[in-house]
């Protein structure tokens, strides 16, 4: 993908650091996310990955510099994110049905009688064809699959049209077959409709087709680029500050040695599947 220059950034850190006591995350950070870009940010646990969201939620401060999204400082509430958490299951009785879930994407912060009651339907019904989710519009939310709940969250992320798409471990729970789903979804709207994708995760293979650029957070340092350069023997040793092997075997990346991989939600102590 070729990044335009001539758009603003949807997304800028400027000498951006977070500190909790001794402990820096990250320190002096200068990058810009680019419109119709779909970032990645990768990491062991503890590393910062979701510290980073919550400060472009607004709500975790910096310890120094500044964050803008879609030109303005990052702050609570802001129209321009759109927010997909990690899945998790609905009880089976949850008395909500799927377009009642992203309704709320359109009013769920607002209190008292719904106005322009024609707009909200035709809206919802526009978002679940989006996300292929019209099948079971009107079936209640805790009898649906994982991967059919996360497409119900993605259709409510982008009830606002939002700048940016931040996406935390998003397809965690999810098999195989619904992670491809989910993660072409997410491709869809970051390319289409030019929307910034900032999607946090541990596991990179389900995404490496649709990713322009990751940032790696490990042991308060970063490193920023397409994934073929940052995805090396040579910057992730450097980053672990220890020997770390990339490795190709059947068209994936093999991340082997990692220091207190236990850490991680990858197989054994002593690798980690990164890439695919």
């Amino acid at each position: 993908m070729t990044i335009s220059t001539t758009e603003k950034p949807a997304v800028q850190f400027r000498d951006a650091s977070l500190a909790f006591g001794q402990r820096t995350l990250w320190d002096h950070l200068d990058l810009d996310i680019n419109p119709g870009e779909f970032f990645a940010v990768l990491g062991p646990n503890g590393s910062g990955k979701t510290s980073l969201l919550k400060s472009l939620l607004g709500l975790q401060p910096l310890t120094a510099g500044t964050i803008n999204v879609g030109g303005e400082p990052a702050r609570r509430g802001s129209q321009s994110i759109g927010y997909v958490p990690q899945q998790k299951s609905f009880a089976p009785d949850t008395p909500l049905r799927a377009r009642d879930l992203v309704g709320l994407g359109l009013d769920g912060h607002k209190w008292g009688v719904r106005l322009r009651h024609k707009e909200h339907h035709q809206r919802v019904d526009e978002l679940l064809a989006k996300v292929g989710a019209t099948p079971y519009a009107k079936v209640p939310v805790g009898m649906l699959s994982g991967g059919e709940q996360q497409r119900l969250r993605i259709a409510q992320a982008l009830a606002t049209d939002p700048e940016v798409l931040l996406c935390d471990e998003a397809l965690l729970s999810l098999d195989l077959n619904h992670q491809r789903a989910v993660s072409a979804l997410v491709n869809e709207q970051c390319k289409v409709n030019n929307t910034a994708v900032v999607f946090v995760t541990h596991e990179i293979n389900p995404i490496i087709d649709h990713v322009d650029r990751v940032l790696y957070l490990a042991g308060g340092k970063f490193r920023v680029g397409p994934p073929e350069e940052v995805m090396t023997t040579e910057v992730l040793s450097d980053l672990y500050e220890t020997r770390v092997e990339v490795l190709h075997s059947n068209g994936r990346l093999v991340v082997v040695g990692l220091p207190d991989a236990t850490t991680h939600h990858h197989g054994s102590d002593e690798s980690m599947e990164v890439l695919g």
